[in-house]
């Protein structure tokens, strides 16, 4: 067997003669994140030892990262100390002793394959509601430890291992159509899961699997579902072994179910693989190598959420670092697969008892970092939407990282800045850095500098003109929030893959590289083709990862063998594409184009040889437990399937169309800028924004114009009444923009003969522009206004035509060109 070291960002190899030397358990094939949190706070939980002191440096690290979380009653003290059971790690009495046994417990070099660890992944004694996450947790310490040993001074080490070969199996596959779904599972579902499954349940917890909507339920469902082995599927184990909500007797119920996936499965034929492929071993995801998390810098952590659990209403704390600060899902929410919460209008929120250790721990440093992995639903969300949060309601808080269209926004309170954490360091409006993509965020802030805005490792160049200032005005009181506040009060809608806050800013390189190493489970899939060239363990390998609640993202091919001594014939590789549960994959045949070669020459005895730079996504079927992968080949070697493409068909007669408009209007922001040009009056002023704002809805959204509708010109008329109402009323803007008319005089003088210029000039200047072919006609523009003039300042003893009438008669003069086709057509 070979070993090899990868950078995650990109394939990166160095072979290496022997495995990092781990304490007690065996190495594996996880990579895992050698993390090194905070120190806990003051109030972390630990026992009062009065023993024995630390022989070594290495004991006094275990005894402060390890043994003083786990030693407590409520985790591992109640029974693994001295006299009650063995092994002792827990026993209080000398902590030398504690740390001679728990030496076969710990992986130093991969803690996530601790034995430690994989007990209470298994349900042993765990403290939390989800196994996984104590897990994580005790992961955390592991690692924390391990931070000062030597082996976390050596690489982090992939070791590529050979999978178990076995050729794709005939499997069955979901209908397209929830019919069958229907008539067997579903009522089961629907009759005794409704009650939370479901997004109109008082308190909703996904997956939604027995929704109203047969289609959503459908989908929920499928990933809980094994059509190959009834029995193994995740809605009968919930009940049969883990107990979860029977109805009555869980035994009974687990069975009901599986009888009823069974008829289900019964009703699906049987997908064979067809015998002229060209193809590969069979792989499922979790049979791959752990390829994710190496090298994330984590010593400053005080809080993390990953999303790990997948399902409930609970994110939990995986720093590691007491209290812990869980977080409770409610509103609109769902979790996505491959680590993950989606937010519509929904939240995630701390209680403000644990949320008091943020306040605490930040305090007392002076500064703290930020780090989120964000996917925005869109680029079209204000307020600005509250995406981090740890603050009192919609208009208090202590920070705040928030979107606004394309734009982060970042609020924070100190001695600079007012309760609500304004003014805000906002991202350029032309940057346009935040994206509907998923992208790694790092806020900055500390008390003798200003805040820093990072996205996707880099700088964004905009710089605060707020100062640094000390916390000391930080509400302890507050919750720390994901999503809205209040609800429905700017809500966010996107997805986080993983949020965190450290209590120091992070430099430049720590940054990057939290970046380089993503986020979520990656791992590296073996297809075995040693049967297929004459290459002893040679594998095609990609980096895989579920991308989402739906597909699978597989990247990067490169060809290894795993004996260092096979020698390396020219081979021929052409076509590549992938298959799933027994047939190829409908869509993401990116690599189908391929055509390269394997040669001695290109292929490194440490690396292997790049095939492609290339990803592609693959849509999930059975979800990432189940689903089986293969490779199939046009042309490998000596083997050959020869695709004879489909002559495709002749493109359809084109359509004869209805002529289009040569023209059309402006749509909202448009018109918006236009009357803001023509007005000089700013758009950020106040009264107009606010106009803008609540009429946006109204205005035309797209510039057609035989969908021009009369709404929409009330819309425009009503924006151009309060940019002009807002230019004549600005002394500074009317004596600028009405140089030579006399605003002191009654309507029925100051209008008379040529004074009235003084008002027409401007606006028909101003707004009709020069020497524009297709504007309108000046003459006829201000013969209109000219008339509406004599129309208005027809005054009589029962219509004031005072000063102030003077003014109105200029706004009407104004708003009527304004809002007129010769602002709106384009």
């Amino acid at each position: 067997m070979a070993h090899f070291l990868f950078n995650h960002n990109g394939l990166r190899a160095v072979a290496i003669g022997t495995l990092v030397t781990a304490l007690g358990a065996c190495g594996g094939s996880d990579v895992e994140v050698q993390s090194t949190p905070l120190p806990p706070p003051t109030e972390q939980p630990v026992v009062n030892y009065t023993g024995p002191a630390a022989s070594t440096d290495d004991v006094a690290n275990f005894k402060r990262a390890l043994w003083d979380n786990i030693a407590t009653a409520d985790r591992c003290g109640a029974c693994h100390t001295q006299g009650v059971q063995t092994p002792t790690f827990a026993r209080n009495d000398d902590i030398n002793l504690a740390y001679a046994d728990t030496g076969a417990l710990v992986n130093l070099a991969q803690p996530s394959e601790s034995r430690l660890v994989t007990k209470v992944a298994g349900g042993h004694n765990c403290w939390l509601t989800s196994d996984s996450a104590c897990a994580d947790i005790m992961t955390t310490w592991i690692s924390d430890w391990a931070s000062d040993s030597d082996a976390q001074n050596q690489a982090t080490e992939i070791e590529l291992q050979a999978p178990v070969a076995r050729a794709p199996g005939s499997t069955k596959n979901f209908p397209e159509s929830p019919a069958l779904f229907e008539s067997t599972v579903y009522p089961i579902l629907q009759t005794h899961c409704a009650s939370c499954h479901t997004n109109s349940a008082t308190i909703p917890i996904s997956p939604f699997f027995s929704s109203s909507d047969i289609d959503e339920a459908y989908e929920a469902a499928k990933d809980r579902i094994n059509l190959d082995v009834p029995d193994d599927s995740r809605f009968v184990v919930r009940l049969r072994d883990e107990f979860h909500n029977c109805w009555s007797d869980c035994q009974q119920d687990g069975n009901a179910v599986s009888a009823a996936i069974a008829q289900m499965s019964d009703n699906i034929e049987l997908t064979e693989l067809d015998g002229n492929l060209v193809n590969s071993d069979a792989l499922s995801l979790f049979d791959g190598t752990l390829a994710s998390g190496g090298g994330r810098f984590e010593q400053y952590v005080i809080a993390k959420w990953e999303f790990k659990t997948g399902s409930g209403n609970t994110a939990f704390d995986t720093s590691g670092v007491d209290p812990a600060l869980d977080l409770t899902l409610s509103g609109s929410y769902n979790w996505v697969g491959g680590y993950g919460v989606q937010f519509a209008n929904g939240k995630a929120q701390g209680s403000t008892t644990n949320s008091r250790k943020l306040y605490d721990l930040i305090l007392g440093s002076g500064e703290f970092a930020i780090e989120a992995w964000v996917a925005p639903a869109n680029v079209t969300q204000e307020g600005p939407a509250r995406i981090v949060s740890y603050s009192g309601g919609r208009d208090r808080r202590n920070f705040t990282l928030g979107q606004t269209l394309y734009n982060y926004d970042v609020l924070l309170r100190n001695e600079n800045t007012d309760v609500n954490g304004e003014p805000a360091l906002s991202t350029a409006d032309a940057d346009e850095d935040l994206q509907a993509a998923l992208q790694h965020v790092v806020v900055n802030i500390d008390a003798n500098n200003r805040r820093r805005i990072y996205v996707n490792g880099e700088f964004t160049d905009d710089i605060d003109d707020i100062e640094g200032g000390n916390f000391l005005d930080w509400d302890d009181s507050f919750a720390f929030v994901l999503g809205s506040e209040v609800s429905g009060d700017f809500p966010w809608a996107g997805t986080l893959r993983m949020v965190a806050v450290h209590n120091r800013t992070l430099t430049d390189e720590e940054i990057t590289k939290n970046f380089d190493a993503g986020v979520g489970q990656q791992y590296f899939l073996l297809f075995g083709i040693s049967d297929l060239i004459d290459v002893p363990q040679s594998y095609i390998v990609f980096e895989v990862s579920q991308f989402d609640s739906y597909s699978y993202l597989f990247a990067e091919p490169f060809f290894i063998s795993l004996d260092s001594n096979a020698q390396i014939p020219d081979v021929a590789i052409e076509g590549i594409r992938i298959g799933i549960n027994g047939r190829e994959s409908f869509a993401g045949q990116v690599f189908s184009t391929l055509s390269t070669s394997i040669n001695a020459a290109s292929y490194s005895a440490q690396s292997g040889q790049p095939l492609s730079r290339q990803g592609t996504i693959i849509p999930l079927e059975k979800g990432p437990e189940l689903d089986e992968f293969f490779l199939t080949f046009e042309v490998l070697g000596d083997n050959t399937d020869v695709r004879v493409e489909a002559t495709p068909p002749a493109p359809a007669e084109a359509a004869d169309l209805e002529a289009q408009p040569d023209i059309g209007t402006k749509h909202f922001a448009e018109i918006n800028a236009s009357m803001s040009a023509m007005t000089t009056v700013p758009m950020s002023t106040p009264s107009v924004n606010q106009t803008f704002s609540q009429l946006k809805q109204q205005l035309p959204s797209v510039t057609d114009i035989t969908s021009f509708l009369a709404a929409n010109q009330m819309a425009v008329t009503q924006l151009a009444i309060k940019y002009c109402d807002t230019l004549v009323e600005s002394d500074n803007l009317r004596q600028a923009y009405f140089p030579q008319f006399d605003f002191s005089q009654p309507a029925n003088t100051a209008f008379n003969g040529a004074a009235r210029d003084g008002v027409i000039t401007p606006i028909i200047t101003t707004m009709l522009g020069t020497d524009i072919d297709t504007q309108a006609d000046a003459a006829l523009v201000r013969s209109e206004v000219e008339q509406l003039i004599d129309r208005l300042t027809q005054c009589s003893s029962t219509s004031s035509c005072d000063a102030q009438y003077t003014r109105t008669v200029t706004k009407a003069s104004c708003a009527a060109v304004l809002g007129s086709a010769t602002m709106l057509i384009q």
